[in-house]
């Protein structure tokens, strides 16, 4: 019997070793409201991977000091837990810069992962590893993710990097990177660190042949993230959604969307075979203030009314699959996401 306390305490010791802590993917949908999801849905006869998703919580997406928020003050709140000022990026409103979860796992062993259809630079990704007071402060933005410790990064904006009024050549100060510039390179790569820039500049759009698509560079890099001993934390942005709606271009924005969505299912397939991975799936904003006015579900076509080519303060759906989606249910401030994965990274 006195050896009964030690069997315990060794058992206990091996079960806490072998508790692993979760993959969080987190999915930005840029300017994402309801109706374009809806849109998105009825456009694709009635089907969205997000029916794939055990919870559905809202988000309040104000900014500190306006109803209507920008990108970098609701990215920022998601990233950090802080609410902001637009246009300021990872820097809380008594000018303190802030932890973001990024950096919250990577302090934990993770590895890390950051994948947008925009430049790598632009407010969203940014809000991830940036303390910048103003989001178009590229230049800067870009000399601050070379000294990050982002494992994977992939998106457009290498001009950013490489001509630069400073003259540096941040590419090449980035020893520890492979810098790869297909998706074949990409696919066979097997460093630790990769850097992939899809575009010099951002982007184009889906429609106008922007490649690789998002779908299969998120594909290659859950392989090769799910590869390592260690969990990963991955934010994936479908940026040009918000750009579609900013333009008034229903068009365009459905395409985007239906990118986003076959992201969203591949993401999804991967927690449904991996497990012990947390995804949520959401807004930073509504841009567009769009009205769903009409269609035919069974030809896939839908009508959308604009009201503003800026963004809305509509509250914005939360999506949540895995280990502590519960956490993601009910209504909250958009502060509350960063509060939830921090809560999911504790056993």
């Amino acid at each position: 019997m006195r050896f009964l306390p030690f069997l315990f305490l060794f058992v206990f010791s091996v079960y806490g070793q072998n508790q692993k802590q979760p993959n969080i993917i987190l999915m930005i949908g840029d300017g994402m409201g309801l109706t374009q999801i809806s849109s998105g849905m009825y456009a694709n006869k009635n089907a969205t991977a997000l029916e794939g998703f055990e919870f559905v919580g809202l988000s309040k997406t104000h900014a500190i000091d306006q109803l209507i928020t920008d990108s970098a003050a609701s990215g920022t709140a998601m990233a950090t837990g802080y609410k902001t000022y637009n246009k300021v990026l990872g820097i809380d409103s008594q000018n303190q810069p802030q932890k973001s979860i990024l950096e919250h796992c990577d302090a934990l062993g993770y590895t890390t992962a950051l994948i947008a259809t925009s430049s790598i630079v632009h407010a969203t990704p940014a809000s991830f590893y940036a303390k910048v007071p103003l989001r178009d402060q590229y230049q800067d933005i870009a000399l601050q993710l070379s000294e990050h410790n982002v494992d994977l990064f992939i998106g457009g904006g290498k001009k950013h990097f490489v001509s630069r009024e400073d003259k540096r050549n941040l590419i090449s100060e980035m020893n520890e990177y492979e810098f790869v510039s297909s998706i074949r390179e990409f696919e066979k790569s097997t460093a630790d660190k990769i850097g992939y820039f899809t575009y010099n500049d951002e982007p184009p759009p889906l429609k106008e042949g922007r490649s690789p698509y998002l779908e299969s560079l998120v594909d290659m890099s859950l392989q090769k993230l799910s590869q390592k001993e260690a969990p990963f934390f991955m934010m994936i942005e479908g940026s040009q959604i918000d750009w579609g709606s900013h333009d008034n271009n229903l068009e365009y924005m459905l395409s985007e969307f239906e990118e986003f969505d076959r992201t969203i299912q591949k993401v999804l397939d991967f927690a449904n075979k991996q497990g012990n991975t947390l995804v949520i799936v959401t807004a930073d904003h509504e841009t567009g203030g769009l009205n769903l006015s009409g269609g035919i579900i069974s030809e896939g076509r839908v009508k959308g009314i604009y009201s503003t080519k800026g963004h809305s303060a509509t509250m914005v759906p939360v999506f949540s699959f895995g280990p502590k989606a519960s956490l993601f249910k009910g209504i909250y401030d958009n502060t509350a996401i960063f509060v939830k994965m921090k809560q999911a990274l504790t056993p």
